[in-house]
This record gives structure tokens, C-alpha cells and sequence, in this order.
């Protein structure tokens, strides 16, 4: 299918303060020189915060990442997650049309869209607060039929309860996604009848139905503002600035008289970090139990990620272990 960018285009795109920020600590996932791989989801924060990809967004998100405009562009007009064109101001709804969901009903929630929306797909309603298109399979065969509207799923529905969903948002009234018919989840419609264990003690709604209730956001662009940013990754690099300057431990060519200690005495220590090991010329337990701090940095630097820093201090603490 051939995808074009929209006739009619925006002057200017920028992210938001904190969209901004979101984006710079995504791109810092990536090694110096790799930038471009964080295209994807830069392309998909740009949409959440206006709804489509303007030509100006790639453009912008392009030059975030030191790309040609037309690198981006080939990823965006590659992907059908991504809208070309203007969608409704406070919902687009996908609806499903591939076959489980077909069979239970999904021309019913096409012919209310093209009813109560707009006839055609892509298509802005009159006001412009809603459009729609039918989609491939979205994965939640089991409640078929059902749509996407915003970030959520609502499962398990009917043509009365589709244009009620509807007829609300248009009222600004927000509904519960997920399962329509009073379904938890995906278990049988009148209750479990296996795994009764798990019946009780759950909550209200299943988990993704939860973290939409409590936040309340359901069809809420994401302006960066709904949850305090959170990096691990760059937490990790604070911590390895600040390791202890790394120092080669003494190693051997070959081990002696051709015979290497079996490294995996040593718990979870298993066949990939002991090749790894093994390549560096560490092939005994005992290599292990003289090594300082700066040692250990070494090993954990040239072992390709082989193990991990916290599971080889634990080796090294088990040899000493073993020598005592």
C-alpha cells in the first residue's frame, strides 16, 4: 500500500519540555555513533504528542538523531503504526478485522464507526474529535471482538456497547477499557473453571485495565508529564565511572600441562562465562581469589558480557571461599 505524507502540513514541530527530555535520555541507550536506533521510539512519542507524523516531526526527530530526512522518513512511512495524516482530536479507534474477531462481530463495530464517525476510514468525523480505521490482528483473539482507542484495548464487545463507548467520549466521559462483558480477563464469561486458586485476592481489574483506571489517562496524549522519567541505564553509567581503575590480573597462555580447574564448581558459574573466561586466560579457581577491585573491572570489561559485575564478584568471593 502505497503511504504518502499528508497535503496539508504544520509550519513547525518541537517536543515538549519534558517530551525533550524523554527523548535525550532514550537516545543515550545507544553508543556514541548508534543514535539512529532510538528512530522508532522518538517517531512514536512525536505521534503520541500530536496525535500523527507531520513532516516537520520526522524531520525534527531526524535531526535529534543526526539522520538524513529521508532515513526517517523510510522508517515512517515503512510502519502502519505510524498515522500520516491528521487523526481525531480526542480518539482514533482500530478496530480489529482480522478473523476471530470477524466472526464475533467486527462488521457490527465497522458500521457503527462508519455511522456514528465518519463513512470511510481515515477519515475526520465532522467535528474532528474522532476517526478510525480497521486493523490487523491486535492479539486479543480471546475477546473478540475488539478495538484499540488511544493506548488501550476494549475487549469483548458489542455493537451497543461500541456506540456507547463512543457516544461517551463524545459526551468527555471516560470509560474503563478492557473487557466489556465483565470478563477480568480472557478466563471463561461465567468464571474460572480451572486454576480456582487464583480467583481470589486479584484486583478490581486486571493489569492493564488497572494502570489505566488509576491513572485516568486513557485517551490522553502522552506529554511526558503522566510518570517521573526514569533512567537505569544512565544509572549504570554513573556507576561504571565510578569503578576502581581497572588492573590486568595474571593470566596464562594455556593451562598447565593442558589440564583446566572445571570453573563450574563454582555456583552459577556455567559453560558461557567459563569459555569466556577461559578465553582471557583464566582457567583455575584459585586465579580468582587473589583478584583486587581493579581486576575484577578488568575481567567484567573483556568478558563481552559473559556475566554480569555483581555475578563475578560473587565467583571471586566463592574462591576465596574454597581457598580458605
Amino acid at each position: 500500500m502505497l503511504r504518502r505524507l499528508h497535503e496539508e502540513q504544520p509550519i513547525f514541530f518541537s517536543f515538549t519540555t519534558k517530551n525533550k527530555a524523554w527523548a535525550e535520555a532514550q537516545i543515550k541507550k545507544y553508543p556514541e555513533g548508534r543514535e539512529a536506533s532510538a528512530i522508532i521510539p522518538l517517531l512514536w512519542r512525536a505521534q503520541e504528542q500530536e496525535g500523527w507524523l507531520s513532516k516537520p516531526a520526522i524531520e525534527y526527530v531526524a535531526d535529534l538523531l543526526g539522520m538524513a530526512h529521508m532515513r526517517a522518513l523510510e522508517v515512517a512511512t515503512f510502519y502502519f503504526m505510524f498515522h500520516l495524516k491528521p487523526v481525531g482530536r480526542v480518539a482514533h479507534f482500530q478496530v480489529c478485522g482480522t478473523l476471530s474477531c470477524m466472526l464475533c462481530g467486527a462488521e457490527d463495530l465497522i458500521n457503527v464507526c462508519k455511522e456514528k464517525i465518519s463513512p470511510n476510514p481515515h477519515e475526520l468525523s465532522r467535528d474532528g474529535n474522532f476517526s478510525w480505521e480497521e486493523v490487523e490482528c491486535l492479539g486479543a483473539c480471546s475477546n473478540a471482538p475488539m478495538a484499540q482507542i488511544g493506548k488501550d484495548y476494549f475487549e469483548d464487545l458489542s455493537k451497543d456497547t461500541f456506540a456507547q463507548i463512543i457516544e461517551d467520549l463524545a459526551d468527555e466521559k471516560l470509560t474503563t477499557p478492557g473487557p466489556q462483558n465483565g470478563r477480568f480477563a480472557s478466563e471463561p464469561k461465567h468464571g474460572l473453571t480451572s486454576l480456582m486458586e487464583y480467583e481470589s485476592g486479584r484486583t478490581r481489574f486486571n493489569g492493564s485495565v488497572q494502570m489505566a483506571d488509576d491513572f485516568k489517562d486513557t485517551i490522553k496524549r502522552i506529554d511526558g508529564a503522566e510518570t517521573p522519567l526514569v533512567t537505569p541505564w544512565l544509572e549504570d553509567t554513573k556507576k561504571t565511572a565510578k569503578l576502581s581503575p581497572m588492573k590486568k590480573p595474571k593470566t596464562f597462555k594455556a593451562p598447565k600441562k593442558a589440564v583446566a580447574e572445571d570453573l563450574s564448581r563454582l555456583v552459577g558459574l556455567g559453560e558461557k562465562a567459563k569459555s569466556a573466561l577461559n578465553r582471557l586466560g583464566i582457567f583455575y579457581i584459585s586465579q580468582l581469589s587473589g583478584w583486587s577491585a581493579g581486576e575484577i573491572n578488568w575481567v567484567y570489561s573483556n568478558v563481552s558480557g559473559a556475566v554480569s559485575l555483581n555475578r563475578l564478584k560473587n565467583f571471586v568471593e566463592q574462591a576465596r571461599n574454597t581457598k580458605n
